[in-house]
């Protein structure tokens, strides 16, 4: 099996990428289309020289690889992909051939966790545009795509992993809830910046409190985003 999981950034998708590494059974990939991303874009992203020189630049060569052998023959192979890397141009029909799932968090703690590490995001930075964009083309190939909640997910990681692996046809394992502190082997190159708090974790962090207060500049930003969020959110696990 095949899993592309769809996310924007600061939205538990790296933790959830280790609790699919700690399987046995299942490779992972990290954001494979970043370089690509950044190479058309010209954005000036943290750490992006060493992401460029880490990763293809060209979609398709991206796309021979999260499509061709699964890493070391692995029975399945789990892909961590950003939804706002999906730049027009870049092709999606390799998604037929992925188990697509939608991982969800609400905009403004979405945005108050991304401006702790790059100022002033966009709402194309953080991807929730194209999360819609993205649910509605495999919505129309496949019908109802799985959706769940980072935020339901740290207020029950078994329960919630335990459901997401029945809507996928994937048994569950406890192996999912821990992982060694520290990082993994195919972390990005871009992880030094942004995955402190995930390499110093060894399991989900726990359930998460009110919402954060948003900068005054930024509110227009995760209120932007809520339609797009309430949207996959009512259809979520």
């Amino acid at each position: 099996m095949r899993i592309a999981m769809w996310s924007g950034p600061r939205n538990l998708s790296t933790a959830m990428m280790y609790a699919f590494g700690a399987r046995g059974d299942c490779a992972v990939v990290d954001e494979p289309f970043y370089a690509a991303y950044l190479a058309e874009t010209g954005l000036d992203h943290p750490m992006k020289s060493a992401i460029l020189a880490a990763q293809p630049t060209d979609p398709a060569e991206v796309v021979a690889q999260i499509t061709g052998p699964v890493p070391g023959g692995r029975t399945h192979f789990y892909q961590k992909h950003m939804t706002h890397h999906m730049l027009p141009g870049i092709p999606r029909d390799w998604m037929r051939g992925m188990v697509n799932v939608f991982l969800i968090r609400h905009p403004a703690r979405v945005v108050a966790s991304y401006a702790a590490k790059r100022e002033n995001p966009t709402l194309d930075d953080i991807g929730f545009r194209q999360q819609a964009e993205l649910f509605d083309l495999v919505n129309g190939w496949q019908g109802s795509p799985v959706v769940i909640d980072s935020t339901d997910i740290r207020k029950d990681p078994e329960k919630m992993l335990r459901r997401l692996c029945q809507a996928i046809g994937l048994p569950f394992t406890p192996d999912m809830l821990r992982w060694p502190r520290g990082g993994h082997p195919d972390d990005g190159a871009w992880a030094p910046h942004w995955y402190g708090s995930v390499w110093n974790s060894t399991g989900f962090a726990a359930a998460e409190g009110p919402l954060p207060q948003i900068p005054n500049g930024l509110r227009d930003v995760a209120e932007a985003a809520m339609p797009f969020y309430n949207r996959l959110r009512s259809v979520a696990l």
